[in-house]
């Protein structure tokens, strides 16, 4: 495999891995201006916010799953 083809291979992880993790905080229980600021955070500085909100944001606003309504 050559060097560009890894870099690529790379992205398209990065990628997906972004589009879970903005899922995941659309996913949450956190009220709507604090999700609009994680999904900007991880959009221009992706790496960093998807490992911050890992790390922070997501232990932080789980959903409760009695009260979802179905």
């Amino acid at each position: 495999m050559q060097i560009e083809q890894i870099w690529v291979v790379l992205a398209i992880i990065l990628l997906l891995f972004e589009f879970w993790t903005i899922s995941r905080v659309l996913k949450s229980a956190a009220p709507a201006s604090s999700r609009l600021m994680w999904i900007a955070i991880i959009i221009f500085v992706p790496l960093f916010g998807m490992l911050a909100w890992l790390v922070a944001g997501s232990k932080k606003h789980r959903r409760d799953p009695s009260s979802v309504s179905r």
